[in-house]
């Protein structure tokens, strides 16, 4: 999640400015980059204790050191909480979860190259002070009381705010752990098309990357439980958005539908002041309680929509949000798998040609069922592995299309491997795991810290 914005920007004077911000994203094809996050648990080597914050070698300590690699560091009051450098972060998630936010970058070659930079500093400053990163979609052991909750602003609003809006959301706060990819658009129509095959393949991705079967030490009943945690955590902001599907869908429609959610926060002089439930229409009118007289800026609607957790999600580019983290060389695959399905017109054209008759209800169901059953959720007269075997050859067509070498290979598609023999087995990342929890690890997920580790 972000970091502390620096300035509230300009007055917002109308809605046409909140369309105009996200139009701004429209760019040409020579343009377009592709930005990958990652999340990951840290953990004491020696009894697999998730890292707290001020605890000798806790996650301070990570970030301070991290500074040594040429980051540099972004505060919260006294609070090292994120570091910057080169057009990408390293902020924290709730629970200590370690997110690497990527810069944009032209390829998955130049994707992987970050993600292996960031994987050695991470793995050298580990290996001095003792601690792990865990690849994983929820954490598999600790319970949320064991948790530390780090010490940012913007958290402790939502912490107060979600323990009101379903069961889950500080599960979700806490235990969680995804990896997501960042893409860009072309125009308002191009946008449209590539969020409705977004969302309409998003319950593809979360099976072919389900992997968090475990909490508190025992199988869950699901492949991936933290896909499942979002449909109990705040009805309001989260979900699969209708309306995407809808005629008349177009910047716009989006910058209602964000009007509409309740907010969270406005950070102001260094402090996040609460207005959780607050309308951000009363906001641009100056009429909002937390702040009375005061006129929202194009900062506050940065932050605000920052705040929406639907399984895509639109800002200047669109947000791929529905796979579990999992192990290192995994990573690479989730913005192969979307930069081929999005970045190759006929790629693009043959994923929407799959979608394009789904209902509403069809949406629904993969959505409520996919956190369960993974690759076997049955669909029309088979299951949806015979849908990912479709969409990971088109995702192959499409990058061996752009045809974009690296070092060694002559396209992108050798990141799509991993994905490739799950399709072939059938057997999901959770069922690999669950297999050997209930066979070589005897009913002990604790060498889930070692197999998974990075």
């Amino acid at each position: 999640m972000s970091a502390p914005p620096q300035t509230a920007g300009e007055l917002i004077t109308g809605k046409t400015q909140l369309v105009a911000s996200l139009e701004a994203g429209c760019k040409p094809a020579s343009q377009w980059r592709i930005g990958t996050e990652h999340e990951k648990f840290a953990f004491h080597r020696g009894d697999n204790r998730p890292l707290s914050y001020d605890e000798p070698g806790g996650i301070r300590d990570v970030l301070t050191r991290m500074q040594e690699f040429g980051w540099a560091a972004v505060h919260e009051g006294e609070n090292l909480i994120a570091l910057k450098r080169d057009g990408a972060s390293v902020t924290l998630e709730p629970g200590g979860q370690i997110e690497l936010s990527g810069a944009p970058l032209r390829n998955v070659h130049e994707t992987c190259d970050e993600v292996n930079s960031h994987l050695y500093e991470m793995k050298s400053i580990g290996e001095e002070l003792g601690f792990g990163l865990l690849g994983i979609g929820f954490q598999p052991k600790w319970p949320r009381k064991a948790i530390p909750w780090m010490p940012k602003g913007r958290y402790a609003i939502m912490r107060r705010r979600m323990a009101k809006m379903g069961t889950l959301g500080h599960d979700m706060m806490l235990r969680t752990a995804t990896v997501q990819v960042n893409l860009d658009f072309a125009s308002e129509a191009d946008m449209v098309r590539k969020f409705r095959v977004g969302l309409a393949l998003q319950p593809i991705a979360t099976a072919l990357f389900a992997n968090s079967p475990f909490t508190e030490g025992k199988p869950n009943g699901f492949l991936s439980y933290r896909s499942h945690i979002w449909t109990d955590t705040d009805p309001e902001r989260c979900g699969i958005l209708p309306f995407v599907f809808e005629e008349g869908m177009g910047f716009e429609a989006y910058v209602d539908y964000m009007l509409d959610v309740p907010m969270y926060f406005v950070y102001r002089n260094g402090k996040y002041i609460d207005a959780a439930g607050q309308s951000f229409r009363d906001f641009l009118d100056g009429k909002l309680p937390a702040l009375p007289g005061e006129t929202a800026r194009i900062g506050d609607w940065e932050d605000h929509i920052t705040t929406a957790f639907p399984e895509v999600r639109l800002k200047t580019f669109l947000e791929m949000r529905g796979a579990d983290a999992g192990p290192w060389k995994r990573i690479c695959a989730l913005p192969a798998l979307w930069t081929g399905l999005m970045y190759d017109t006929g790629a693009l054209d043959a994923a929407h040609d799959l979608v394009k008759d789904w209902s509403q209800e069809d949406h629904a169901r993969l959505r409520a069922d996919v956190p369960r059953l993974g690759l076997a959720t049955p669909f029309g007269n088979s299951t949806i592995l015979d849908l990912a075997r479709e969409v990971v050859a088109i995702a192959r067509s499409g990058l061996a299309t752009r045809a974009c070498a690296g070092k060694e290979d002559t396209d992108e598609v050798s990141y799509l491997d991993e994905l490739q023999n799950i399709v072939d087995t059938g057997r999901t990342p959770a069922e690999q795991l669950l297999e050997a929890y209930e066979g070589k690890w005897v009913g002990s997920v604790d060498p889930v810290f070692e197999e998974l580790a990075y």
